[in-house]
């Protein structure tokens, strides 16, 4: 349990620290909520902002849960991981401390988000609401977490890292609905953002966010908060089951991954000549 707490404080030290990197992860997302808000102004989309804000909050929290994967491979590269593996601590505790930290920066980051959001958009009826949003955060960020360290342990470079996780990140957010309606897309990308995980996590938090929990299966397909496949409804609570699905899968493979890793064999002079020379 030391050991999970002691990389969870050093996850969010680093956090703290990085004042530029906040700074920046919170302008590029409030960006993407004009730019895109006032695209769909004079759409059917009601309340433009407060749609827009829902998706890139959940986004938001995706990208920070791959990108503090990212400190998981310069841990690996740099020798702390090997370091820190070769003291009593059990490796199952070091995954756990990565997860969990990773998941904790990835919420506070979407939590600066909503706080911006309650001033330009986003209203909560209800006192309950909060709750849900942030209980809903934490599991997504949990989820995407053991997706970004499954990641890190098969890449184990920094800059092949980098493009594996800008390859995964740019489809996965564009084909999920946070930005565009499904329903505006070509009807190729629409099945390619019914496989798409980020596609069912946007969906229950926006009916979270956007309180749409009292409408009829009819309306939460009107709302975008509801995917129809074909006919088939997959509803808000479906997809919640959804992401926990892919969350335990991924969250065992990881973790798995993470246990059988042979940290002796990474160095950063071998990583970098493998990164020149591919």
């Amino acid at each position: 349990m030391n050991t999970v707490i002691a990389l969870w404080v050093r996850g969010l030290k680093a956090f703290v620290r990085n004042k530029t990197g906040l700074v920046f992860s919170l302008i590029f997302p409030l960006f993407f909520v004009y730019v895109f808000g006032a695209i769909f102004k004079n759409d059917v989309i009601d309340n433009p902002i407060a749609y827009m804000l829902s998706g890139v909050i959940i986004t938001t929290v995706f990208e920070s849960s791959l990108n503090l994967a990212s400190t998981t491979v310069d841990d690996m590269v740099s020798g702390f991981m090997k370091e820190v593996l070769v003291s009593p601590a059990k490796r199952v505790a070091v995954a756990m401390g990565q997860l969990l930290s990773a998941a904790t920066v990835a919420t506070l980051q979407g939590i600066l988000i909503l706080i911006i959001g309650l001033f330009i958009g986003i209203r909560f009826r209800h006192w309950s609401t909060p709750i849900y949003v942030l209980v809903s955060m934490i599991a997504i960020g949990l989820v995407f977490s053991g997706v970004g360290l499954f990641m890190a342990t098969k890449v184990r470079n920094g800059q092949t890292f980098q493009i594996v996780k800008t390859a995964v990140t740019m489809p996965l957010t564009f084909l999920s609905g946070a930005y565009i309606p499904l329903s505006m897309l070509p009807e190729t990308l629409r099945y390619l953002a019914y496989i798409n995980p980020m596609t069912y996590a946007t969906a229950f938090f926006r009916m979270i966010t956007l309180e749409k929990t009292n409408l009829s299966t009819a309306d939460l397909v009107k709302e975008e908060v509801a995917i129809s496949i074909n006919g088939f409804i997959v509803t808000p609570v479906m997809s919640f089951i959804i992401i926990l699905i892919i969350g335990l899968m991924f969250l065992l493979l990881s973790t798995i991954s993470f246990v059988h890793t042979d940290f002796s064999r990474l160095n950063r002079s071998a990583s970098d000549a493998s990164a020149i020379w591919g």
